[in-house]
């Protein structure tokens, strides 16, 4: 019978010892950050009905508010979808990655992302991975909601809808680290995580004009609006869905995309490097 015998020790002086050689680990930030975001995915992949769960709220604003909107408009539901549907893509983005930094928070409060923070990946990795996992629910959910719009007179422009979820992702990314960033400074007071979130988001979300047109509202009401990021994004979501791409709105709601996205990840990144 033949018996297998392990190759000898080297103990040639200045030759390293087992544990000394270099690891075969494949090492990089993208390694890292795909890493990091195949983690993130896979409770997304194990338990897909949350992603269907959480489509509730924009389902409710587009059927109760759509109707409504309608008769204002005077019966025209194929134009009011048409001006609609993008603001509520824009909500989906808004609340969908506005509200990930409340599961960091938890992870914190149970150990777990200390646990993270000392495996052998980038700390950079790890904001990043976590902020691309928003992207998937954001694009399935602003899909369904276009298609579901579809039987009521909405027109699907598919370029358009790419580019819009392309833009909508950009900013969901720079959003996302953002509630992430907020997590990190919270810890373990979630109070004042909900205090943030909630003072913040609503006001954005009506002073964008997603919901209802703010041109007859009052003078203090369009300023806001005017240095509201959201604004450009929602204005430049309902060039791209309606095929217009050649509309200057769409440049003001990439800038406005590209900032964000940019912003979040400088203040997400630097945040997740001091975490303890």
């Amino acid at each position: 019978m033949n018996t297998l015998t392990r190759p000898a020790a080297d103990t040639t002086p200045g030759a390293l010892a087992p544990h000394d050689a270099p690891s075969a680990r494949p090492t990089g930030f993208v390694h890292d950050t795909a890493a990091v975001f195949v983690r993130e995915t896979r409770p997304l992949v194990r338990d897909p009905f949350s992603v269907v769960f959480s489509l509730v709220q924009p389902l409710v604003f587009l059927g109760l508010f759509g109707p409504l909107l309608v008769g204002a408009a005077g019966g025209d539901a194929s134009g009011t979808l048409q001006w609609f549907v993008p603001g509520i893509l824009v909500m989906v983005a808004l609340f969908g990655t506005a509200s990930t930094g409340a599961n960091l928070l938890f992870e914190m409060q149970t150990g777990s992302h200390e646990r993270t923070l000392v495996a052998p990946l980038s700390r950079g990795a790890l904001l990043v991975g976590r902020t691309l996992k928003d992207v998937v629910p954001l694009v399935i959910q602003g899909t369904i909601v276009v298609l579901v719009a579809v039987p009521f007179g909405f027109r699907l422009d598919v370029p358009g809808l790419v580019a819009g979820l392309i833009v909508l992702a950009v900013f969901g990314v720079g959003l996302g680290a953002l509630s992430y960033t907020l997590a990190l400074a919270c810890r373990n007071r979630d109070w004042m995580f909900w205090m943030v979130h909630q003072t913040l988001l609503f006001p954005l979300m009506i002073l964008s004009g997603m919901l209802l047109p703010l041109d007859d509202g009052p003078a203090w009401m369009r300023f806001a609006a005017a240095v509201n990021p959201l604004s450009y994004l929602v204005d430049a979501e309902r060039a791209l869905l309606a095929g217009d791409f050649g509309a200057p709105s769409i440049v003001g709601g990439v800038i406005a995309a590209a900032i964000t996205c940019a912003i979040g990840l400088g203040f997400g990144v630097r945040a997740m490097r001091r975490a303890r």
